[in-house]
């Protein structure tokens, strides 16, 4: 029976992954999670995965630095929230990767070309490794927002944010105890924000993940986001409901 260690550092986004490989390859048992680097390496050395599903932003040590580590030990695949990355970074087909989140079809595709290769020895990734290190990595998300209220101005911290959302010309940014507006569009903020913690919902609306209470159903079986610092529920749109069907 194969075997898999996943390190990722978000909780709602390791039980999601978890779940699309159990969907997708049954027989495959994950033998321990890590929430970082340093935890990654450490149930490695205990179980010896055959397979690492590693997060490429991680605290502590970077899913890059537990990959260097394990190299030749067991098959790795990076996870990683930035599309243009992944596939610049990994076009040279010795590595698999995972978008977040992760959909059905990805991971049926991963899950394919690991049964391939588990018979194998892993392959040396020094080389990838190098040239992804040498690239610096993803870019560093946003930090801090700068958004009208009234007359004055408020410096937010993204943390803070529970949701953003397209309103006429502006997007309204609500946090725990308020609201102000700021002058982006949501397809340029959501470019900007760290897509571990940040999820699009809707065309007009992107949510903080650590933000969010519970997902019930509506009549329609669509999720509806319930926050855990505010009244108002988030509608999800068809288009990103995949995103929470494991939930």
């Amino acid at each position: 029976m194969p075997t898999a260690l996943i390190a990722e550092d978000e909780p709602l986004l390791a039980a999601q992954l978890t779940s699309r490989l159990f969907d997708a390859w049954p027989e495959l048992r994950i033998v321990g999670k890590a929430g970082n680097g340093d935890e990654a390496l450490a149930l490695a050395a205990e179980h010896r995965p055959d397979i690492a599903f590693l997060d490429i932003r991680m605290p502590v040590k970077s899913g890059l630095d537990v990959a260097r580590e394990l190299d030749g030990t067991c098959h790795i695949v990076f996870v990683t929230a930035y599309d243009e990355y992944a596939v610049t970074a990994f076009d040279e087909g010795a590595v698999d990767y995972v978008l977040k989140p992760p959909s059905p079809e990805r991971i049926a595709k991963v899950v394919a070309r690991l049964k391939s290769r588990l018979a194998a020895a892993p392959l040396d990734l020094s080389g990838l490794l190098a040239r992804l290190a040498a690239r610096g990595g993803p870019p560093r998300p946003l930090k801090w927002i700068r958004a009208s209220l009234g007359a004055s101005m408020r410096v937010i911290a993204v943390d803070d944010v529970v949701y953003f959302q397209a309103e006429d010309k502006y997007t309204k940014v609500a946090t725990a105890d308020g609201e102000a507006l700021i002058r982006k569009s949501i397809k340029e903020l959501y470019e900007e924000l760290d897509h571990d913690a940040f999820w699009q919902i809707h065309r007009g609306t992107i949510v903080n993940l650590q933000a969010i209470g519970r997902v019930d159903r509506d009549w329609r079986d669509q999720p509806v986001i319930v926050l855990k610092a505010r009244e108002e529920k988030l509608t999800v749109s068809r288009t990103f409901a995949h995103r929470f069907k494991a939930m």
